[in-house]
């Protein structure tokens, strides 16, 4: 019985080496690429068209939504369910709102920013496939990963393998699927 695969993986040791490898890999048409290094990589992100995340426009609703319900519950509270007229000031008086509304905006926002993260983010996730690769602790360090996925159309395991090394890479290896 064969072994389910997540992908093919190549391991390069320079930064312009993984940016060549998978300008010929978008070249040659695969669509499914992951790309792991151990710093950011501005064409990287451009030449896998790394998406945008929703985090912001989820901090935004939430800020103003917490900041709504503040704002709402302390006009309920001093000028319908228990207006306290003290010094003649008016009962709706909106300076004294503006401080509590803002901490509860700001703190909304940062509860629903990692909730938002650890959902968008798939966290935490204990263990991932490529971590069963053989030197793989080396992309936080010094190395550079390619990994063509299997969920490309074009991907063949014989094919990827042999088109990943004609990249000359360090090593190829295959990276099991989890089960």
């Amino acid at each position: 019985m064969t072994q389910r695969l997540c992908g093919i993986m190549a391991e390069f040791t320079t930064p312009e080496a993984l940016m060549d490898a998978v300008k010929a890999a978008k070249r040659a048409g695969f669509k499914e690429l992951d790309a792991f290094s151990p710093f950011p990589l501005a064409e990287l992100a451009k030449e896998l068209r790394v998406r945008t995340t929703a985090i912001p426009w989820i901090a935004l609703v939430a800020a103003l939504l917490g900041a709504g319900l503040q704002y709402g519950s302390q006009y309920w509270m001093n000028v319908v369910d228990y207006p306290l007229n003290v010094g003649g000031r008016p009962l709706y008086s909106w300076p004294t709102f503006i401080p509590s509304t803002l901490i509860v905006a700001i703190l909304w926002a940062g509860a629903a920013t990692l909730i938002g993260l650890l959902l968008i983010l798939r966290l935490p996730r204990l263990h991932h496939p490529v971590f069963t690769v053989p030197g793989f602790e080396r992309a936080s360090e010094d190395r550079f990963y390619l990994c063509i996925l299997s969920d490309d159309p074009l991907f063949e395991a014989a094919a990827a393998r042999s088109f990943l090394e004609t990249l000359s890479p360090q090593t190829v290896q295959e990276v099991p699927a989890c089960d």
